[in-house]
């Protein structure tokens, strides 16, 4: 006998080709290439709640085609219309849309909106069920926070974070648990905290498996422009890992000081010791990789992120973990990993932002708050297998 799919609502910002809403909700919907092999949706999206509807909205037509009501507010969409909630299950897409901006220059999104209308429902109908959150959880530490307490005090399982963890690794570098890393560096391209969020969960997933597990961050600091080179060049061990990451891209050419016009680093101190550091390099790279020095190795390991066969195709792992935690009712993979980058990638902000002229740069920002020990999972869970450049169906449907 068949096992009863789970019903799941999907709360989305703004649903548009090549939005997160369609690379993931879409997939949820309409099936997924993983590990090679087609896969049909494992649970039912039974209704939406769409922020906003620009002039290139799929979302209606995506609802008629699968027969799906879109509900007027969250309360609906997890209620069915009724009195209570009546789903198994909620994904949540704060991300993309037209939304306003900070003082810092950090995007409003509303997923802390979404997640509090969310646990009202819970609350009003004493019954919880799994909730998956796309990327941060916040732009505000004080909301993160606020919605991982929620989540341990009513005691429903809870996901977020990036879609790289979860991609395709070339090599396939997988850090077993108690690998001794000393430090590390992170790469990639676009805005500061658009992609700053997907470079500090590259990271993240790899130094989580280092000896004696996450144990939190200390200080950050965010460099901007020139500063990031003086930077680099006084502290060698980060100079060698970001020369050994980028040539894990096939697409560098030459070097990141000549053609990154606008460089961002991101250093990162942890409470056990761990020196890390990310660099945003627009201009020079278009993917992400990993560099690290481990203690008794003589040339650091490095992998690259594979993000750009065919567009958005590393979303299907995501896809599969998601569809994993709902049906079973256990997190994939620790929430604290994006309650830790949440949580540094918000005080990155507090370190550099620019307040019309002015620039606030550089400081270092002490985080005791951001004492948040954790074990990774005992496998890394990102994708393998074939690319998708070896089938022409991967991906999601037209």
């Amino acid at each position: 006998m068949a096992e009863e799919q789970k019903r799941i609502a999907a709360i989305v910002t703004s649903f548009w080709r090549m939005s997160h809403a369609e690379v993931i909700v879409g997939r949820l919907l309409e099936g997924y290439y993983y590990q090679g092999e087609r896969q049909s949706p494992r649970v039912q999206i039974v209704s939406l709640y769409v922020d906003q509807f620009p002039d290139n909205d799929m979302s209606r037509d995506k609802a008629k085609k699968h027969d799906i009501p879109i509900y007027k507010s969250i309360a609906e969409a997890l209620q069915l219309g009724g009195d209570e909630l009546a789903v198994d299950g909620v994904v949540m897409i704060g991300e993309h849309g037209v939304y306003p901006y900070n003082i810092r220059g950090q995007e409003i999104y509303p997923r802390f909106h979404f997640f509090r209308q969310v646990v009202d429902v819970f609350r009003k109908s004493g019954r919880c069920v799994p909730v998956f959150c796309d990327k941060h959880l916040s732009h505000e530490w004080d909301e993160a926070k606020w919605m991982y307490d929620m989540s341990v005090s009513m005691g429903f399982p809870l996901m977020a974070g990036s879609s790289l963890p979860l991609a395709w690794r070339t090599p396939e570098l997988e850090l077993e648990l108690e690998t001794p890393v000393q430090q590390a560096v992170a790469i990639n391209y676009g805005p500061k905290e658009r992609y700053g969020i997907h470079t500090l969960e590259a990271l993240q997933c790899m130094v989580e498996r280092r000896a004696g597990g996450e144990t939190g961050v200390a200080t950050v600091q965010c460099l901007e422009g020139d500063s990031v080179w003086t930077w680099t060049a006084q502290h060698a061990w980060a100079a060698r890992l970001l020369e050994q990451a980028a040539a894990c891209c096939p697409e560098a050419e030459g070097t990141p000081q000549a053609k990154t016009a606008e460089p961002i680093l991101f250093v990162l101190a942890y409470r056990s010791g761990l020196q890390a550091a990310c660099y945003l390099l627009n201009g020079y790279i278009n993917s992400a990789a990993f560099a690290a020095n481990v203690e008794g190795v003589d040339t650091p390991v490095t992998t690259h992120f594979i993000t750009q066969a065919r567009p958005h195709a590393h979303f299907s792992g995501l896809v599969h973990y998601i569809e994993e935690m709902m049906r079973s009712g256990k997190p994939s993979y620790p929430v604290e990993r994006a309650l830790l980058t949440t949580g540094m990638l918000a005080a990155l902000f507090a370190s550099s932002y620019r307040q019309g002229a002015t620039i606030q740069h550089g400081r270092v920002v002490d985080t005791p708050h951001l004492n948040i020990p954790y074990r990774a999972p005992a496998a890394s869970l990102f994708q393998r297998g074939p690319l998708p450049e070896a089938d022409p169906d991967f991906g999601i449907g037209p």
